[in-house]
């Protein structure tokens, strides 16, 4: 490998072109990245690449662009439907991949994806999880991991902050449909934060679930509440929506060693000097409860002064940077671990659909079923 990385991107839309504004702020924060290529189908977008960057060149295909000999690492900034489908066929042609969220729609596309990178170990699979760079959710796994929290009781979040106003669907006809994202809240918005809970608390073993369409003319679900259970016994609620004005962001998780909560920028542990099991065992007061100790981390701005790199996408970029220079041994976001997130995904629409309780592993032949019955409804649809 050479000492710069050469990056193409495949899908300059908002996404895409957000990714091309970064590489261009990239000197001095991700030393040896360098866009090289671009592609996509729409002239317009390729005639704004032509314009605004300079020195990289434009593809209307991708498969040209992989041949090009330009290009070492592939983004795929496409549509939800193509990720898998674009990531299979970089990897055929032997270059690296880092994937946008989410891996796919649906689980059984991103299994093959997965086996398809099995095939290529020298090749370096990611997925763009930025979420996974911020200091907080880092600290959470390592309390978690070191087994200060103890077992795990029940994790919630609530996130619907992502308020989206009308305007938001009417910019994009592929947005707020089946055919085009295949989901709404959580295929678009919320990738990061079920990679999170699954990352945090593990996969959960089934799901029942209520999704809904909120005050919006679109088709997918803006509002989601999703109860799981856990191997162990413990429990979780996922709540989301994108028509929450004000929207609250906080995650909460409890053990048998205390509770964390991460909410507007800060980690709050309190501690349990001794096991809450422990403690009810040899406890005599009436109404007693464990002595606890308050611990608070703060957010982004300590973070980059301990680490070399910066959170959020450019500490992605950064992380896959180094870790082909073999500047790191630490990779962040493997591409494999896509599926995951997206399992619980896929078991809370599946869930919500069928007004079922969904067991983990699910039937992923009845979930395209399902989801092919809604893309098919969509057609004669009054919504877009």
């Amino acid at each position: 490998m050479s000492k710069k990385i050469r990056y193409g991107i495949v899908g300059i839309g908002k996404q895409g072109t957000f990714y091309t504004k970064i590489f261009t702020k990239l000197k001095g924060l991700v030393k040896g990245a360098q866009l090289t290529a671009v592609c996509d189908i729409d002239e317009g977008r390729r005639k704004y690449a032509a314009e605004n960057l300079k020195g990289v060149r434009v593809f209307s295909d991708y498969n040209e662009m992989f041949a090009s000999g330009l290009i070492d690492v592939v983004m795929v900034e496409t549509p939800h439907y193509f990720h898998p489908e674009i990531a299979i066929a970089a990897m055929k042609a032997g270059l690296n991949v880092l994937c946008d969220k989410p891996a796919g729609v649906y689980t059984k596309q991103v299994r093959e994806m997965n086996s398809e990178a099995e095939k290529h170990p020298e090749l370096l699979f990611g997925m763009m999880f930025n979420q996974r760079t911020n200091p907080l959710y880092i600290k959470a796994k390592e309390i978690i991991e070191s087994g200060q929290l103890g077992k795990i009781t029940r994790i919630v979040w609530i996130i619907t902050n992502w308020y989206r106003p009308k305007a938001y669907y009417a910019q994009g006809g592929w947005r707020g449909t089946w055919w085009g994202e295949g989901g709404g809240v959580l295929l678009n918005q919320c990738p990061h934060q079920l990679d999170l809970f699954t990352w945090l608390a593990g996969l959960p073993v089934s799901v029942t679930a209520t999704t809904s369409t909120v005050g919006r003319a679109i088709n997918v679900e803006n509002d989601v509440t999703a109860y799981c259970k856990f191997e162990n016994g413990a429990t979780g609620v996922f709540i989301t929506s994108t028509h929450d004005a004000p929207g609250t962001n906080r995650l909460e998780i409890t053990g048998e060693g205390g509770k964390i909560v991460i909410e507007k920028g800060k980690l709050v542990f309190t501690r349990n000097k001794e096991l809450e099991p422990v403690f009810s065992e040899h406890n005599k007061v009436f109404m007693g409860k464990p002595k606890t100790k308050k611990i608070k981390y703060r957010g982004v701005g300590h973070y980059l002064r301990l680490f070399k790199y910066p959170p959020q996408h450019i500490g992605i970029i950064k992380n896959y940077t180094d870790y082909l220079l073999k500047k790191t041994d630490k990779f962040i976001a493997p591409g494999k671990e896509g599926i995951v997130g997206l399992t619980f995904s896929n078991a809370i629409h599946l869930a919500g659909w069928t007004h079922e309780e969904v067991n983990i592993p699910l039937d992923e032949d009845r979930y395209i079923a399902e989801l092919e019955k809604r893309k098919e409804e969509e057609k004669t649809s009054s919504a877009k």
